[in-house]
């Protein structure tokens, strides 16, 4: 079907609805049952690869299966023919796959592959079409991303020559053993912190994110922005809640330094820019510091405040992205200077867009208020003041940021000398289902907000107790 469009949507369509339901169903069985646990081939662990599901990962990739449905519907009508003749679905499955192998994996080497899977995808959609923004976009995006990979590997490496063992579930009883070194751990865990820390954009090593999220076409940016740099900071909590510890002697103040610097860089450069997506990708790094802050903090509120923060930052990140792809499709152009009078031609796309801004702002009773609420709580509890202060004068500039878009894209009277654009057509029309799609997730998740913080409560307790993954998964082999 390479080139068969119609039959590649059509098997998409099923693909992502079929997604869709299977997540929704894994949510509810762990919630129901526990943890799920698969040993591939039959192989039991340590020796084997296995797949773990629980509530952390069920939640992401049910989060991730409901963005993928609405960026396919998207591209559906706004991706040109040319892109999607070159491979656009197939690749766009793909890296979903590398997303639920990254979420379900057992293993820290196969962690790693599954993170190559994902991020191969990521480079060739950047890629594709071959224009120069985009090619300069994806050497940007590649260059440093082969760093942060050699990195990983890199800890891979010496976490198996430290321990001989890389299933996940063994390494969590090995490095609490009364017979093992747990400073050893520092080597790898600075390995494993820089590259995922380049992966998730974490301040210092953002640079990337802002120079390649801009260049492809919304279709591509909307998923890779909205869920790719969420799967790091997935990572970083999957980790340091088994094998590393954030409570040690450098790792917490470290973190917590780190996601500050995050939440004050990201909105400083988005305040600077005078570009739609520029803004937005911006406002990536600058929410990535809040996800940040909850594993910093680490404390169960903490914690359940992180994984709510990111569930609601995938779905209202990708829906601005998509919001953006409709102005642009309608104005022709994505600077706030050449933009203007959405409002009074579009008013449905500006309600749209003005409700996932102030979500995103963290204005009640919208999503990411709860999120903020919980990481604040968290915050006052553990005793960390200045962290708590930052993260509310970031939300305030956030919100300043958001006002800037909606006053240049949306209010303000379109610059004259500008032609005008053409008639509405019916194909820009139908780029609203989607984000209709995910505004309804979006206000799900503020106004029926406790049912969900309930269920993050529930996958950071699992966190907590990295006993319940260790006994499901090794079962009878512990010594």
């Amino acid at each position: 079907m390479w080139r068969d469009i119609k039959w590649q949507t059509v098997v998409v369509s099923c693909v992502q609805l079929i997604f869709v339901g299977i997540s929704g169903i894994m949510l509810q069985q762990v919630l129901m049952q526990g943890m799920q646990v698969t040993q591939i081939g039959g192989w039991p662990a340590p020796y084997g690869i296995t797949l773990v599901a629980d509530v952390l990962s069920a939640l992401m990739l049910l989060t991730t299966s409901i963005a993928g449905l609405a960026v396919f519907m998207f591209s559906h009508v706004a991706l040109d023919k040319s892109r999607k003749k070159f491979g656009f679905f197939p690749l766009f499955l793909l890296l979903q796959m590398g997303v639920s192998g990254v979420c379900l994996t057992g293993d820290i080497f196969n962690l790693y592959v599954w993170f190559e899977v994902l991020l191969i995808c990521s480079f060739a959609l950047i890629a594709l079409g071959s224009k120069k923004s985009q090619l300069e976009g994806a050497l940007k995006y590649v260059t440093i991303n082969f760093i942060a990979s050699g990195l990983l590997l890199t800890g891979v490496g010496v976490v198996y020559a430290l321990y001989g063992a890389l299933n996940l579930a063994e390494l969590a009883l090995l490095v609490r053993s009364e017979h093992v070194n747990a400073e050893l751990l520092a080597l790898p865990g600075i390995f494993f912190l820089t590259g995922f820390g380049i992966k998730a954009a974490i301040f210092p090593l953002f640079f990337w994110l802002p120079a390649s999220y801009h260049t492809p076409p919304i279709a591509v940016s909307a998923f890779v922005a909205g869920i790719v740099s969420k799967i790091g900071i997935y990572t970083l909590l999957r980790l340091y809640s088994l094998i590393f510890s954030v409570e040690g002697d450098y790792a917490q103040p470290l973190l917590l330094l780190l996601s500050g610097l995050t939440m004050v860089v990201g909105v400083v450069g988005a305040a600077a820019q005078v570009d739609f997506r520029k803004i937005l990708s911006f406002h990536i790094i600058s929410q990535i510091g809040y996800m940040l802050m909850g594993i910093a903090i680490y404390t169960p509120l903490a914690v359940a405040g992180s994984i709510f923060f990111v569930i609601h930052n995938m779905l209202v990140k990708t829906n601005l992205f998509l919001v953006s792809g409709v102005v642009a499709r309608r104005h022709r152009s994505f600077s706030l200077t050449r933009l203007g009078g959405v409002y009074l031609k579009h008013p449905t796309l500006s309600f749209l867009f003005l409700i996932s801004a102030l979500s995103l702002a963290g204005l009640p009773p919208l999503s990411g208020f709860w999120g903020k609420l919980m990481l604040a709580k968290g915050g006052f509890q553990a005793g960390n003041y200045i962290l708590v202060a930052t993260s509310l004068c970031v939300s305030l500039v956030t919100l300043l940021s958001m006002t800037k878009i909606w006053n240049e894209v949306f209010w303000k009277p379109r610059p004259k000398r500008l032609k005008q654009s053409t008639h509405e057509t019916m194909g820009t029309y139908t780029l609203y289902f989607p984000v209709f799609f995910l505004l309804v997730f979006i206000l799900i998740l503020g106004v029926f907000a406790d049912p969900v913080i309930q269920v993050c409560k529930i996958a950071a307790q699992e966190v907590f107790h990295s006993e319940i993954y260790i006994n499901a998964v090794l079962k009878d082999k512990r010594p």
